[in-house]
């Protein structure tokens, strides 16, 4: 009985304090906005937030897009190193050989190197925008996915606001401990990723 009381006793106490913050938001001016509950009263929290930090570094999705990324990143790099190869061990043979190669031959080989070494410019910075072209697409369908995904966990959850925090990001200083989604959300987005990996 005393368990019921105090429920009960709780759940009054709850409702004069909102009625008294209502009366009192009610004498403040129209052009002030009157601030959000943290919690509704069923005490499920309306703002949640995630860990930016433990997302990234334990979401498998992540963990596979970045492989990917460096992997392509590698690629690239390794493509340009052997045409940087090609070309200066032709610049090499020539600066050998220079001296003994008549010099109407001379000025047709320099000129051919000179073409080799824009087209190698060339080609390495296409390979450049290339690797950054896939960087931004494969960020963009991240952000995506991880805002659809957000929307329905906060709608299931009946929460109102998730936010995120970072380390060393200053717009979250402080977020209670309870507040805190982020494994939740974490196995949730593996559960989900390792389903569609299937």
């Amino acid at each position: 009985m005393k368990i019921k009381a105090s429920i009960v006793t709780k759940s009054v106490l709850v409702i004069a304090i909102a009625a008294g913050l209502a009366a009192c938001n009610q004498n403040k001016t129209a052009d002030k906005p009157a601030a959000a509950p943290a919690s509704t009263v069923t005490g499920t929290p309306e703002i949640v937030y995630i860990n930016q930090d433990s997302l990234v570094s334990q979401y498998d999705y992540i963990k596979d897009m970045n492989k990917r990324l460096e992997e392509k990143g590698k690629a690239a790099n390794n493509e340009v190193e052997l045409r940087k190869q090609a070309i200066q061990r032709q610049y090499a043979d020539y600066q050998k050989n220079g001296a003994t190669i008549p010099a109407d031959k001379r000025a047709a080989i320099e000129q051919r190197l000179q073409q080799k070494g824009q087209e190698f410019q060339q080609f390495q910075q296409n390979a450049g925008a290339q690797v950054q072209q896939e960087q931004l697409t494969e960020t963009n369908k991240l952000y995506e996915n991880l805002v659809e995904f957000t929307k329905k966990y906060a709608k299931e959850k009946g929460y109102k606001m998730v936010l995120t925090f970072q380390k060393g990001n200053t717009t979250m200083l402080y977020g209670d401990a309870s507040l805190d989604v982020t494994k939740d959300v974490i196995k949730r987005l593996n559960d989900a990723y390792a389903k569609d990996k299937k």
